[in-house]
């Protein structure tokens, strides 16, 4: 293969991308700013077990943390996040960055695809200029933009890189082409070739836009039956027999897609004057799903004759989902934030996360399970295998034979427990 790629950004998303590439063409490069992980890469360990220290080992994929390492490529993928700040408005700053470094090193015939999520538009109105301006190039003239959306879920060892079809696009026919042939060596399942830049754009961020409303739906339903005391997990059992009713479960909404992506669609229909309706409800909802869990808790202790104030309850995991130790956005927090609120004192476990991130992101110490004494009431928050695989023998060990268990996601059954121990699932 004749392309000679650099990949920018290698996290959870650029790495697998990066490793992709590099085991069809010859001269493949990962580039990301920050030095630890280079050092970490290179030491063949990847945090994020996103990539097995395996594939790593004989993988030909170079690293660097220097921009004029990358200067000689002709294929740029830039694999940056996409945040949004603390008012839901997109922060398109790592977008910024990434886009002026690549601009300084841009050449005639190059072309830069961008895997990151956005709203439509971003790709051509915003990132292309500013790669302009760095380069002193013409836009569509001197060098041709692409646009990819990255699909891959964290986690997940069956829907790999290589197995999901793959959306591309291009500015142009040609650039299209050009695009769709690379990562066609690479993509077991197949390319989409998406008649626009927009049009790939928009199909990605409706993806995790539609999971959002649909779990937001689950969860609104979630508090209409605890009102009638009735168990979600059995209705939505129930309901899944028929063949046509849609898997979805409630619990708490993060990561650095579901709970972000929208925003991205909602501040672009804002700006041309439309006020989305169902996906800022569904984003309420989901938003607000910590609090009420937290609150949920409060009321069995009333109920319970126990005292709030000083109470020590466990909480289970503190990443955005299960066997990962991925944090960005977790909603964990919010349950944690509104304990501490009652005055309770919350001890927080996760076999998966990296202690240092977990205070540095969230200012949450993790302890080691065996500090979980003398436990008034256990949140398992997080599905992890580790809390699974045991059944509920861990939490009814950590509550002496009494107490109170919140179930997030419903892996056990009230069955589980004697009846000293109130059991509620959402």
């Amino acid at each position: 293969m004749t392309e000679k790629i650099a990949v920018i950004g290698l996290g959870y998303v650029g790495l697998p991308v990066a490793i992709g590439f590099a085991a069809v063409f010859e001269e493949v490069i990962g580039f990301d700013i920050n030095s630890a992980r280079i050092k970490e890469l290179r030491e063949g360990h990847d945090h994020t077990n996103e990539v097995e220290d395996e594939k790593l080992a004989i993988s030909t994929l170079k690293y660097t943390d220097q921009l004029e390492d990358i200067a000689e490529y002709n294929f740029y993928v830039i694999t940056v996040p996409t945040p949004i700040d603390a008012n839901h408005v997109p922060d398109l700053t790592p977008l910024l960055k990434s886009s002026t470094s690549v601009g300084s090193i841009l050449k005639k015939g190059d072309v830069v695809v961008y895997e990151s999520t956005v709203y439509p538009g971003v790709t051509e109105e915003f990132c292309g200029p500013i790669l302009a301006k760095n380069s002193g190039l013409t836009q569509g003239v001197d060098f041709k933009l692409g646009y990819s959306p990255e699909r891959i879920n964290p986690g997940d060892k069956k829907h790999t890189l290589t197995r999901i079809v793959k959306v591309v696009s291009g500015e142009d026919e040609e650039t299209l082409e050009r695009v769709a042939v690379a990562y066609e060596a690479i993509i077991e399942a197949g390319v989409h070739r998406a008649p626009t830049i927009q049009v790939a754009e928009a199909a990605k961020v409706i993806e995790n836009t539609q999971r959002d409303v649909n779990i937001a739906l689950m969860n609104e339903l979630a508090l209409i039956f605890d009102r009638m005391n009735i168990r979600t997990t059995d209705v939505l059992a129930a309901a899944g027999t028929k063949w046509n009713f849609l898997p979805f479960t409630p619990g708490l909404v993060g990561g650095h897609c579901i709970g972000v992506d929208p925003y991205y669609l909602t501040a672009k229909a804002e700006r041309l004057g439309y006020h989305p309706q169902v996906i800022l409800s569904g984003r309420r909802i989901n938003d607000n799903m910590g609090a009420f869990i937290a609150q949920r808790l409060i009321k069995l202790f009333i109920s319970n004759d126990l005292r709030i104030k000083n109470s020590r309850i466990a909480v289970l995991g503190l990443t955005f989902k299960e066997n990962v130790p991925d944090l960005r956005n977790s909603r964990v927090p919010d349950v944690i934030q509104e304990l501490e609120a009652f005055g309770c004192d919350v001890l927080v476990h996760d076999p998966q996360a990296d202690p240092e991130e977990a205070f540095d992101e969230y200012k949450v110490r993790l302890v080691s399970f065996d500090k979980l004494t003398n436990i008034d009431a256990v949140i398992v928050a997080v599905s992890h295998r580790e809390y699974i695989k045991d059944g509920a023998a861990n939490l009814i060990s950590l509550l002496d034979g009494k107490g109170i268990v919140i179930d997030v996601k419903s892996i056990f059954s009230p069955s589980d427990f004697s009846e000293k121990i109130t059991y509620w699932s959402l």
